[in-house]
């Protein structure tokens, strides 16, 4: 069975993101776990609070992730770009830079989105390809989900309720697992 990693670029209660990496977990395939690792309690990066000590919620994250098979972010798509929650994240995590093969290198990784304008999380997910590059991960480019008006996709509790959107992202979930346990062979 793989295990994966699943970040939310948002920290909103009401984060389609959110909503949409639960919805993964509940429709994610039988060979595949996914779980869901929060950014809240990861500080803005400060070069002084590293040459202090990486703080421990980023250790802890950056643990998970190492023990895991692949990682699954859901990024929201902010200004035209990555949200600056996430990014945050990867910074800290690529902290110090000899940490990044044992966080990083070689993990199999793939991108999904949800926003609320029409064209879904299409450049958000463009830009996150230099920084995968950078990190030398090796990115699972199946078919994207990218998510237009996702408020019609989701009801008030965050569940997924189109028919159509839930195939597809039966069918992604299908193929991450299947490149992640290529991956592990």
């Amino acid at each position: 069975m793989s295990h994966v990693i699943g970040i939310s670029g948002s920290l909103r209660a009401q984060s389609f993101n959110s909503a949409l990496l639960r919805a993964a977990v509940a429709l994610s395939p039988p060979e595949m776990k996914i779980e869901i690792a929060s950014l809240e309690a990861i500080p803005l990066y400060n070069g002084d609070v590293e040459s202090a000590g990486i703080p421990a919620a980023v250790t802890a994250l950056k643990n998970r992730i190492a023990s895991a098979d692949g990682l699954l972010i859901a990024t929201p798509e902010y200004n035209n770009s990555i949200p600056g929650v996430v990014k945050n994240a990867v910074d800290w995590l690529s902290r110090p830079p000899a940490d990044i093969p044992k966080v990083f290198a070689g993990r199999s990784v793939t991108l999904m989105g949800a926003s609320d304008g029409p064209f879904g999380t299409v450049l958000s997910q463009a830009a996150w390809l230099p920084i995968l590059r950078t990190l030398q991960t090796h990115p699972w480019f199946g078919p994207r989900i990218l998510i237009p008006h996702a408020s019609k996709v989701f009801d008030e509790r965050g569940e997924l309720i189109d028919a159509k959107i839930r195939e597809k992202l039966k069918s992604f979930l299908l193929g991450f697992s299947a490149f992640v346990a290529h991956g592990r062979a």
